[in-house]
């Protein structure tokens, strides 16, 4: 199975994108989970630049997100909303179609972040993307520069990421089932 894993944030030390990378450490050998470093080199989003054959970078990110089985995101919360990057490619999916359908886990790094968290589902919701709940977690980090390997050495974080991981592969699983 192929997930692709999404940061909402760019920077080089983020607890976001380290929680990701742990979750890729964690995943079953069954389990591929490859981390989309490009958020930077999307454009701004502008409706007139949305026509075939579209913005290189965003032709490859939308091509990543169809490709996947489904799709992993954990994003910083700014001023009680999702990150500004996260957003705008958001904003370049929601024309083409890339999330109707497709199950998206959304994992928190922080108790504190509730708006951004929220904000994000919503936007999903309305892209019609599946929201898994029981792939969708909360971790309680509570040293925000431990590293990808820190956290999958840890126990409690781990297990969660595993329990995350293996909500989102049993529903993909059971819909491959269904479908033959």
């Amino acid at each position: 199975m192929n997930l692709l894993a999404v940061s909402g944030s760019l920077r080089e030390k983020s607890s976001n994108t380290a929680v990701l990378r742990a979750a890729a450490l964690v995943a079953p050998e069954s389990v591929l989970v490859t981390l989309y470093q490009c958020l930077n080199d999307l454009p701004h989003f502008n409706p007139d630049l949305d026509t075939e054959p579209g913005p290189p970078a965003v032709l490859t990110f939308r091509a990543l997100v169809r490709a996947a089985d489904a799709v992993i995101m954990c994003s910083p919360e700014y001023a009680h909303g999702v990150s500004g990057v996260l957003k705008n490619a958001l904003d370049w999916l929601v024309s083409s179609g890339e999330f109707v359908n497709k199950p998206i886990a959304l994992i928190n790094a922080s108790t504190r972040a509730t708006h951004a968290y929220a904000s994000l589902a919503e936007t999903l919701r309305i892209m019609m993307a599946v929201i898994v709940p029981e792939a969708s977690i909360t971790l309680a980090l509570t040293n925000p520069k431990l590293e990808a390997a820190d956290m999958a050495g840890d126990p409690v974080i781990a297990s969660q990421l595993r329990a995350s991981i293996a909500a989102i592969t049993q529903l993909i699983g059971s819909e491959l089932r269904h479908r033959q």
